[in-house]
């Protein structure tokens, strides 16, 4: 979604949210926590603050608890590849002042097209990724499949994405970073796909993305699919928690794992800084209650 939300809106929303919050199944009410939650709540700026620069990112992460950022790429604030040695500095330092950490880069590295030049084009903005990723002492760079090319055996692509994500993975080794693979993408969003796909790649330093998709579902529950893939578990992103996604139970199987990096938030509204504000305050309010924070 691309269109702008009003802070009257925003608050309308979030406050009706936190009033339906407890009106769970009594499976979910009567549910252990399974204790305080070890990750913490961070900002995706996709999409929500795409049009933000980072001063102001820092400013309203820091202003509402929100720990860490995934810088994503084409945004206002401009963290790209192409930026100077000075920036990278800058933006360092900008993040180290402000208290918040740089989690990850954002990127649209994808490897699931049947034209190999493409593919190894793809590989290579992916390492430069992870060379700016190294220069602001950013943990890692989200990359993705983002679909199953027609006419072309479905195992062949996996293992081609698998492959491609192996040779990021022995750059981000060198660099002492990490590949997130996010678990998007028409048909690649199926765990067991996403599954075949980390198999293939099989480097220690490539993992997931969890997205917080509907296709995570089997039966009500994220349980199943959550196990499937926990092997590989490196980040969340985390969207819309008033809506139907299981969130509770989420957080639940992020607990018993004993998770400890962060859950990010991604939504599909682009907010003004002042919107933007408003909305992560109430955001944190429903992410402690549904957590147990």
């Amino acid at each position: 979604m691309q269109h702008q939300m009003s802070r009257r809106s925003i608050l309308g929303t979030s406050l009706a949210s936190m009033v339906t919050l407890p009106m769970m199944s009594q499976a979910e009410e009567t549910k252990p926590s399974a204790g305080k939650p070890l990750f913490q709540l961070g900002l995706v700026t996709y999409n929500l603050a795409a049009e933000w620069d980072v001063p102001t990112i820092l400013k309203n992460c820091k202003e509402t608890g929100v720990a860490a950022v995934e810088l994503r790429t084409t945004h206002k604030h401009g963290v790209e590849p192409d930026i100077s040695v000075e920036r990278r500095r800058e933006i360092k330092q900008q993040f180290a002042d402000a208290g918040i950490v740089l989690w990850g880069l954002g990127s649209t590295c994808e490897f699931h097209s049947p034209d190999a030049s493409v593919v190894k084009n793809q590989i290579e903005t992916c390492k430069q990724f992870l060379e700016l990723a190294h220069d602001l002492d950013a943990r890692g760079v989200k990359v993705r499949p983002n679909g199953l090319p027609k006419n072309v055996p479905e195992e062949k692509t996996l293992e081609q994405i698998g492959k491609a994500l192996t040779q990021c993975g022995q750059e981000a080794s060198n660099l002492g970073c990490e590949i997130w693979v996010e678990v998007h993408g028409g048909g690649t969003s199926h765990p067991p796909r996403m599954k075949t796909i980390l198999e293939h790649a099989n480097h220690p330093q490539v993992g997931i993305t969890w997205n917080s998709n509907q296709s995570d579902i089997k039966d009500g529950s994220v349980k199943s699919y959550f196990e499937l893939l926990k092997p590989w578990l490196k980040s969340c992103h985390i969207n819309a928690l008033y809506g139907s996604y299981p969130y509770r139970e989420l957080f639940t199987c992020l607990k018993e794992a004993n998770y400890d990096r962060n859950t990010l938030i991604e939504i599909g509204e682009k907010l003004d800084p002042v919107s933007g504000a408003l909305f992560l305050k109430y955001y944190k309010a429903l992410w402690r209650e549904l957590a147990g924070a």
